[in-house]
């Protein structure tokens, strides 16, 4: 009886090591796989729908990174890597989005290229914080400046209409300093390129409020200025973390979000602007829950 007493405990002590060894062997096989950039066919077919629907929703909305980047996770990918390799992939998206809304965005090439230049330095900006930075220090702040994303897109509409009665009243016109709209975009550009999610929602709001323009115009101009703060961030990282690239995930994000970028410009522009104001509503809310409460 003594010794079955003992060799109850050894047995299950032996079976678990045998288990470990087992799920060790696993780690290492599938830890080996990301070494040399094996994908399989689910994992890659998932990956290439994240990326469609990120592309879809980055050019009607923004915060696609939400969808593609917890994927890469789910599938056991580092954080790091999944990060860059799926900003790098998404700025095909990005420039897909630019080529379909290129109407609304030619028509304000002036404007783009007065911001254009703080988009760059707001991402140089954002890319540098996030190498000297933790990510908690400003991930804290990210709900809060979502939350006035928001808010300024609901408010838009009103702000403009105030602003045209006022324009339309003599001696009345508001003098919005020049600078601020740079200003504006490139701290936009600054949260773009250190975090990224969901800085569609800020510039579309900051754009509403700021300009007396219609929302679909608006929306050419942020698929613009976000895609060259992912570019630039790209850039950033494939500079100073290339040996963190999965370039396999990126080739199929990239190919997705091409794809989502076209089809989100498709529906995007039939959208009225109170439909589009809404789903802008909707998925930011959904992205703020994700961030407050499931990260």
């Amino acid at each position: 009886m003594f010794s079955a007493q003992i060799s109850g405990p050894r047995l299950r002590r032996s079976e678990a090591l045998r288990g470990a060894r087992h799920r060790s062997r696993d780690v290492t096989a599938r830890d080996s796989e990301r070494a040399t950039g094996g994908v399989r066919v689910i994992e890659a077919t998932v990956i290439f729908a994240a990326g469609v629907w990120a592309g879809m929703i980055n050019v009607i909305v923004g915060s696609g990174t939400l969808i593609t980047f917890p994927t890469l996770l789910l599938f056991g990918y580092p954080a790091l890597t999944a990060n860059v390799s799926n900003n790098i992939g998404l700025v095909a998206g990005g420039l897909s989005g630019v080529h379909g809304y290129r109407a609304e965005a030619l028509r304000h090439r002036a404007l783009l290229l007065r911001l254009a230049p703080a988009s760059v330095l707001g991402a140089l900006t954002g890319a540098i914080l996030l190498l000297v930075l933790p990510a908690d220090s400003f991930r804290a702040i990210v709900p809060v400046l979502i939350s006035i994303g928001l808010v300024m897109v609901v408010a838009g509409p009103a702000v403009q209409r105030r602003t045209a009665r006022r324009r339309a009243e003599p001696g009345t016109a508001p003098r919005t300093p020049r600078w601020v709209l740079p200003l504006g975009v490139y701290a936009a550009g600054i949260y773009g390129g250190y975090f990224g999610a969901a800085q569609g929602i800020l510039l579309v709001g900051l754009l509403g409020v700021l300009l007396t323009i219609g929302l679909q115009d608006i929306n050419g101009i942020k698929n613009v200025l976000a895609t060259i703060v992912n570019a630039v961030a790209a850039i950033a990282f494939m500079i100073v973390a290339w040996d963190k690239i999965d370039w396999e995930v990126v080739g199929l994000i990239a190919a997705g979000s091409l794809l989502g970028g076209q089809l989100g410009a498709k529906i995007g522009r039939r959208l009225p602007p109170p439909v589009l104001r809404a789903v802008i509503l909707v998925i930011g809310v959904v992205a703020l829950v994700k961030i407050v409460f499931f990260d």
